[in-house]
């Protein structure tokens, strides 16, 4: 019979992964504490960083519907849940993954897909939500103001004839 604390336990990772946009899991073996600590701090505007035992994240992982994860959860493993930007967060485990050889990233979930190590560092490699928006808004600008100038062009054309209607007439008189 299950433990209850082992139940609740494995119904947090579950609620966790469910209520994410993504899931990224990590093997810290070798950070230390203050490593760690910055770590969390690096992730703390998208992600909340927590260590977790395999077994339990498996029967979470498979309750939620979740198959093909098994493989990933060996050595010590911790899940990075992300509640903003997934692009920024997996950048965020790239960059501190760089410097602190010791953090790799074993792979992900996201959108109800398990992700390979290589999909979250092309995830990485993506530009974040708010440089795409900018990128968009750029395009839309720059037809609006295309837009404008097609809209404004037979006005300026009529102005430039009358200007030269005018100029001839009065250097004929």
């Amino acid at each position: 019979m299950a433990r209850p604390d082992k139940v609740a336990a494995a119904e947090e990772i579950r609620q966790q992964v469910t209520q994410s946009q993504a899931a990224l899991l990590t093997e810290y073996r070798g950070l230390t504490v203050a490593e760690l600590r910055q770590l969390r701090g690096a992730l703390r505007a998208d992600a909340t960083y927590a260590v977790v035992k395999n077994t339990l994240t498996k029967i979470a992982l498979r309750d939620a519907g979740v198959e093909g994860v098994d493989q990933v959860l060996t050595g010590p493993t911790a899940i990075a849940y992300v509640h903003g930007d997934a692009v920024t967060a997996a950048k965020a485990l790239r960059d501190f993954a760089k410097t602190h050889h010791a953090l790799v990233v074993k792979g992900g979930i996201m959108d109800g897909r398990v992700l390979t190590a290589a999909d979250v560092t092309k995830l990485a490699e993506l530009d974040s939500r708010e440089v795409t928006l900018a990128k968009l808004a750029g395009v839309v600008k720059a037809s609006l103001v295309q837009a404008a100038y097609l809209f404004n062009a037979p006005a300026i054309k009529a102005v430039r004839t009358i200007d030269a209607l005018r100029e001839t007439q009065e250097s004929a008189a």
